[in-house]
């Protein structure tokens, strides 16, 4: 499984419950723009609409080289396949316990373009406050460590 593109800011705005790996539908311009790296996935989030999932958000840049008779949207709505069962337990827990889809990776599974959605509880400010300052400690602590090494008499 090689990564894609992954949605880092998702770890930090969410608290990640349980994750699902969906098929995205794709356009023939849209998977040589991804295997060209043209992909973000920052602004990306999932919505449940008739039964079915769709990717909003999800920028994939055309190449310079796209064929002149395709206009190509880089924010086109992608629909995500999975599961009825998947998708129906995923629409209970969303309207239930106001939880979210995010998107946290697009990788490659077995040739095709998979998805790795998360469903998630958005933080509060201090939660992300605490987040940070952790990041800020670990960096830290890491910093002294490598200094502590380093310093260290040669005997």
């Amino acid at each position: 499984m090689s990564t894609i593109a992954e949605n880092r800011r998702a770890r930090f705005e969410y608290h990640i419950e349980e994750r699902f790996e969906a098929g995205v539908v794709l356009a023939g311009w849209e998977i040589k723009a991804i295997r060209a790296g043209q992909v973000q996935l920052t602004d990306g989030y999932v919505v449940i609409r008739d039964g079915e999932l769709y990717l909003i958000g999800c920028r994939i840049n055309a190449l310079r080289s796209a064929s002149t008779h395709v206009q190509p949207e880089p924010d086109r709505t992608k629909k995500l396949l999975m599961h009825k069962a998947e998708i129906r337990r995923l629409v209970g827990k969303v309207e239930q316990r106001g939880y979210t889809l995010v998107p946290l990776n697009l990788h490659y599974k077995g040739g095709r373009v998979k998805v790795e959605i998360a469903l998630a509880k958005g933080k509060a400010a201090h939660d992300k406050r605490e987040t940070e300052k952790r990041r800020d400690w670990n960096r830290e602590k890491g910093r002294l460590m490598r200094h502590k090494v380093s310093s260290k008499p040669k005997a």
